[in-house]
């Protein structure tokens, strides 16, 4: 079977270890009261519960007393004990429950903070759905663990060493006898635990991979509906998640043939040692009453380590689990904020210079995306980057907004090396229109506020004027409050880009970003957009990424890009009359595009 993603043979071998589920405790650390309280309960009961054969005897063995007080009163004594265990348990229960779901949603919040600041590099490594099967699979299991299991362990851990105490206490030579199995007892838990380790950590890996695998699939629907690749698309899934299932099914038979194992030899040494008692009984070395007592704590001692057989898989399952949130949380970025970011006050100006920037993208690191680029764009400038597909230019919106890191030359923003400013200070002052916009599961109206949260509502609808999406959003069955489906289903690829230059021109940003910006309208809205486009750009300095040349003609410059390279800069005019690459570029979209009219 192949090796399930995101774990090598190396790691799987580290991570044997129920030790990893430590790191669960800076995110209990906080609620130690609560903790304590649980604890407190826990012990209580534990040691209550260690009375009930203590008042098992005193009844078996006051049966033939005259004095029917004596009897009620062991009787009321019991009943008694009865209660306390089952308050202690209840605020047992709903403590350690609690505090379960209270560190379960602290990991989660704290996972998905992380992920959500980790630059595009990142995810060129995992897949969004993994890391989605981790914040919420992975964190059931640790739930379970905390709010369950660990406070099971922990109690019968307490009722096994008190009922051997309690048993020496009624019985040595028994006692003695029953310690005799333990060793038998050991040496599978141990054995057949490591084994159960490993299974579990893949068993989770196969079940992240699955998700992974169904999230991207779901994703992409429609595209794989329209290329017929249903068929192939379940089988691959239906590969990944029998895999899962394979390692679940050796998970599962491991951890039978322990419980099978544990448990006879258990019981197996406990009827034994109960057939020498009996034989005492008859002896007149012990009571009756002294019999029934062993034989409840021997229950006790044997169930405790049944349970705690049992729980050990759960912990073990925990621990890989603890392990890959882990593996997120401690994730090394490739963009980092500085330890001291320079202060910036006021507006700026917009300023953005490229010098001799070499970079390349870490998943194709043996080409070179842009090729020792300099490039400066003065304050309230539109610069129009055109070019072959794959040239660069994409590249260079990314990297104003440092989702990546150039690995020669410096980015300044009004003079400031992006490196030396917090990513979220800087982004504040740029404002994006994709290629592919962004539209989220919620109303269009708070789709357009995303661009400035703070925004009225006579500001939300001014943007979705001047982007000219005022008309076709107000004809939605509830206007701008319509929701518009997950990814925008609902939305026609132009009017998403509409919204998407609504949320820009809202933002209000010194710098506007706009790659492939019109690229899905229609000649009428792209005329519409194009002037509130050039209103917007007023006073902005703005960068345009087109392949359609009509679109930058009145760009105040135009840099042509090829292989990562700027070949030749100036107005559209100046470069048509030079030649080259551009004036060839646009005579097969202008003069061959007319001839074909």
């Amino acid at each position: 079977m192949a090796e399930p993603p995101m774990q090598s043979e190396q790691e799987r071998a580290k991570s044997k270890r129920i030790g990893a589920l430590r790191e669960l405790w800076p995110f209990m650390q906080p609620y130690r009261l609560m903790l304590a309280g649980a604890l407190a309960a826990l012990v209580t009961t534990a040691m209550v519960s260690l009375l009930l054969p203590l008042a098992a005897r005193r009844v078996v063995d006051n049966f033939d007393v005259a004095e029917g007080a004596l009897l009620d009163r062991y009787f009321a004594g019991a009943l008694l004990i009865a209660g306390m265990l089952a308050t202690g348990s209840a605020l047992r229960y709903y403590l350690v429950t609690r505090l379960g779901e209270r560190v379960v949603a602290d990991i989660r919040k704290a996972v998905f903070d992380r992920m959500i600041g980790m630059s595009p590099s990142f995810f060129e490594k995992i897949m969004t759905g993994e890391v989605l099967s981790r914040i919420t699979t992975d964190t059931t299991l640790i739930q379970s663990v905390i709010g369950s299991s660990v406070s099971i362990a922990l109690r019968n851990a307490l009722t096994l060493i008190g009922g051997l105490i309690l048993l020496f206490y009624t019985s040595a030579k028994l006692t003695g006898l029953v310690l005799l199995i333990v060793p038998a007892v050991i040496v599978p838990i141990v054995v057949l635990g490591r084994r159960l380790r490993s299974l579990s950590r893949e068993n989770q890996d196969w079940i992240a991979s699955s998700s992974g695998s169904a999230s991207e699939a779901l994703l992409s629907a429609q595209t794989v509906q329209a290329y017929t690749h249903e068929t192939a698309s379940r089988a691959a899934f239906s590969d990944v998640t029998e895999k899962s299932f394979d390692a679940a099914r050796k998970r599962i038979g491991v951890r039978a043939a322990m419980t099978a194992i544990v448990i006879f030899l258990v019981f197996a040494g406990i009827v034994g040692v109960l057939w020498i008692g009996a034989t005492d009984v008859r002896q007149g070395a012990m009571t009756v009453g002294e019999l029934v007592q062993f034989v409840i704590y021997s229950v006790i001692v044997a169930g405790g380590v049944a349970a705690l057989t049992d729980v050990w898989g759960e912990l073990q399952r925990a621990a890989g689990a603890t392990e890959r949130l882990v593996e997120l949380l401690s994730a090394e970025d490739a963009v980092n904020d500085p330890g001291i970011a320079k202060a910036h006050d006021g507006r700026r100006h917009g300023a953005i210079s490229f010098r001799d920037v070499v970079f390349h993208y870490p998943s194709r690191p043996g080409v070179s995306a842009l090729d020792h680029v300099t490039l400066d764009v003065a304050p309230g400038e539109t610069v129009a980057l055109v070019g072959p597909s794959g040239a660069g230019k994409t590249t260079i919106i990314q990297l104003i907004q440092r989702f990546y890191d150039p690995q020669e030359g410096v980015i300044l923003f009004d003079g400031v090396d992006l490196r030396d400013m917090t990513r979220e200070e800087f982004r504040g002052d740029i404002a994006l229109v994709p290629q592919d916009p962004v539209i989220f599961a919620t109303t269009a109206r708070e789709n357009i506020r995303f661009g400035r949260p703070g925004a009225t509502d006579a500001e939300v609808e001014d943007a979705a004027k001047a982007a000219a999406a005022h008309d076709f959003l107000v004809a939605l069955p509830d206007g701008y409050d319509s929701y518009v489906g997950e990814r925008g289903v609902m939305l026609s690829g132009g009017q998403k880009q509409r919204i998407a230059i609504a949320r820009a021109i809202l933002r209000d940003a010194p710098v506007l970003l706009l790659d492939e910006a019109t690229s899905a309208l229609d000649a009428e809205s792209e005329h519409l957009v194009q002037k509130a486009v050039e209103g917007l750009a007023e006073g902005r300095t703005t960068i345009i990424v087109a392949h359609r040349l009509a679109t930058v003609k009145k760009a105040d410059r135009i840099v042509v890009f090829e292989a990562g390279r700027i070949v030749a800069q100036g107005t559209h005019d100046a470069l048509v009359a030079e030649g080259g690459l551009y004036a060839r570029l646009a005579r097969l979209q202008f003069t061959e595009g007319l001839a074909a009219e």
